[in-house]
C-alpha cells in the first residue's frame, strides 16, 4: 500500500499520533521479516515506549494489511490478538519464512 494512501486509511480511524507512526513503521516490515517491540517503538521515535508499541498493534483497525504478526518480543513470539492467538501468529510467521 503507497504511504499516502495508507496515511490516508489511518486518520479515519481514532488513532494517536504516535500510534499512526508505528502502525506505518509496521507496515514497512517486508514478509519474512520481523521486529521487536522496542525496535518498532524506536523506528517510531520513542525508544522507551516499546509497551505502547503493543498497545498499538494490539488495536491495528488495518490487518491483515499492517502485518503487526511481524512484531515479536526481545526474547520470543509473544501474543497475539489476531484470528488462532499465539498458534495463528507462528503460523503466519512459520508461512512467510521468518521462523522455523
Amino acid at each position: 500500500m503507497r504511504t499516502e494512501e495508507l496515511a490516508r486509511r489511518l486518520d479515519s480511524y481514532p488513532l494517536t499520533p504516535f500510534q499512526k507512526r508505528v502502525l506505518r513503521v509496521v507496515a514497512k516490515i517486508p514478509k519474512g521479516k520481523t521486529l521487536t517491540y522496542k525496535q518498532v517503538a524506536a523506528l517510531a521515535g520513542k525508544p522507551n515506549a516499546y509497551r505502547a508499541v503493543g498497545t498499538a498493534v494490539r488495536n491495528n483497525p488495518l490487518a491483515p494489511m499492517i502485518p503487526c504478526h511481524r512484531v515479536v518480543r526481545g526474547d520470543g513470539i509473544g501474543n497475539y490478538s489476531g484470528k488462532g492467538g499465539r498458534a495463528g501468529k507462528i503460523r503466519m510467521l512459520r508461512a512467510e519464512g521468518a521462523v522455523t
